[in-house]
Parts: structure tokens; sequence; C-alpha cells
């Protein structure tokens, strides 16, 4: 019984583990992103539309990794 209580113990460790380095890596990877889009508006400012649809699908690219790391999180925790 105490075994089973350990497992449990680093799944709910492992699932937050893993939320948070999601979140942080695609919080990083959004502001690089943003970043670069600003730098090329500053530059090419008849380029802003087409640049910013581009950061908008990269953006979404993005988020999607952190919502899969958010679905494996739930398994982990047995919720699904």
């Amino acid at each position: 019984m105490e075994e089973v209580k350990a497992i449990s113990d680093l799944a709910q460790l492992g699932a937050g583990l893993g939320i948070g380095l999601a979140a942080l890596g695609v919080g990083l990877g959004i502001g690089i992103g943003l970043k670069g889009l600003l730098e090329s508006i500053a530059r090419q400012p008849e380029m802003a539309g087409k640049a910013f649809i581009n950061f908008l699908v990269g953006a979404a690219l993005a988020e999607a990794c952190a919502l899969y790391a958010l679905v494996v999180s739930f398994k982990l925790l047995g919720m699904f």
C-alpha cells in the first residue's frame, strides 16, 4: 500500500514539473517570437500584417505544446 502512495506522489510531482516546464518554455518561445516580430516591423513597417499572421501561427503551435503537456499531466494524475 505504501508503494502505491509513493508512485502516486511521484506522479503528482511529475505532473507539476511537466506543466511548469512547459509553461516556462512556451512563455520564452512566444517572448522571443514577439521580440523578432517587433524588430521586423521596426525595420519594414509595410510587412507588419504578414509578419503578425506568421507570429500568430507560431504562437498557436507553441500553445499547442503547452496543451499537450496539460493533457499528459492530467493523465498522470488519473483525471482522464
